[in-house]
C-alpha cells in the first residue's frame, strides 16, 4: 500500500475538477479527497474506485450538493456517493463491470443480478437512486426499473428476482424490494476528461438496448 502515491493521484484529479468549481464548492471536493484518503490508509477503498468517485462528487457539488462517500446507510449496506441538497437525498453506486474469478463462465447473470441487487437495495434509502459507470462499461439494466411499480407484474417481479436468488441468498433481494426500486439517472464517466454526464435511464436503455441483444442479453 503505497499511501503517498494515492494521495499524489486524487491531488492530481482534485486539481482537474476544481477547475470547473467555485470558490465555496472547492472545500466540498476537498472533504472526499481527504476521506478517501483517510479509507485509503485503512485498506477500505483502491485508486481506481476513488477517481470515480471523485469526479461523480464533482458533478454533484457543482449542482449544489453536499457529498460523502462510503456512507454506510443501513447495517448491511454503504454507498459510494451519499449527496444531499434540501430535502433531498442523493445515493450512487459506481459500476466498473468488474466481476470474481470465480465468476468467470457465468460473468453476464452476475453482473446482471449485481445491478439489479443495488438497485433494489439502495434505492429505498433515498429520494434519488443513480448508477455512475465509466464510459467504457455497459450497464446490464432491466427495463422493469423504467416502469412504474404499480404496473410491474408478478412475473417479471419473478423472472429479475429469480436471477439475484442465484447469487444473494445471505440475505436474499425481497420481492417487495424489486417492486418497489427505482432509477432515476445514470452518470457517465470520462476518467481521462475528468468529467461525468448524467443522463436519464430511459435514453440510457435507448443507447445500449440494441448492444446488448446483439449480445443476446434479454431482461
Amino acid at each position: 500500500m503505497d499511501v503517498e502515491k494515492f494521495r499524489d493521484d486524487v491531488y492530481a484529479i482534485s486539481e482537474l475538477l476544481s477547475i470547473r468549481l467555485d470558490e465555496n464548492q472547492k472545500p466540498k471536493l476537498n472533504f472526499v479527497r481527504q476521506k478517501l484518503i483517510d479509507l485509503y490508509s485503512e485498506n477500505l477503498v483502491k485508486i481506481n474506485h476513488s477517481v470515480l468517485e471523485l469526479i461523480c462528487s464533482s458533478e454533484l457539488i457543482s449542482h449544489g450538493y453536499n457529498v460523502d462517500v462510503e456512507k454506510p446507510v443501513s447495517d448491511i449496506l454503504v454507498c459510494d456517493l451519499f449527496a444531499s441538497k434540501g430535502d433531498g437525498e442523493t445515493i450512487v453506486e459506481i459500476e466498473t463491470g468488474f466481476t470474481p474469478p470465480e465468476h468467470a463462465l457465468d460473468t453476464v447473470d452476475y453482473y446482471t443480478a449485481r445491478i439489479i441487487s443495488k438497485i433494489s437495495r439502495y434505492s429505498q434509502y433515498c429520494t434519488k437512486f443513480s448508477l455512475a459507470t465509466p464510459i467504457v462499461n455497459v450497464l446490464p439494466i432491466p427495463e422493469l426499473f423504467l416502469q412504474s411499480p404499480s404496473t410491474r407484474t408478478d412475473e417479471q417481479i419473478s423472472k429479475i428476482k429469480k436471477i439475484c436468488d442465484r447469487f444473494y441468498r445471505h440475505p436474499q433481494i425481497k420481492f417487495e424490494e424489486i417492486q418497489n426500486a427505482r432509477i432515476h439517472s445514470i452518470y457517465l464517466i470520462n476518467t481521462d476528461k475528468g468529467f461525468a454526464k448524467e443522463i436519464d435511464p430511459k435514453e440510457y436503455l435507448s443507447l445500449t438496448k440494441n448492444l446488448l441483444k446483439e449480445s443476446e442479453f434479454e431482461l
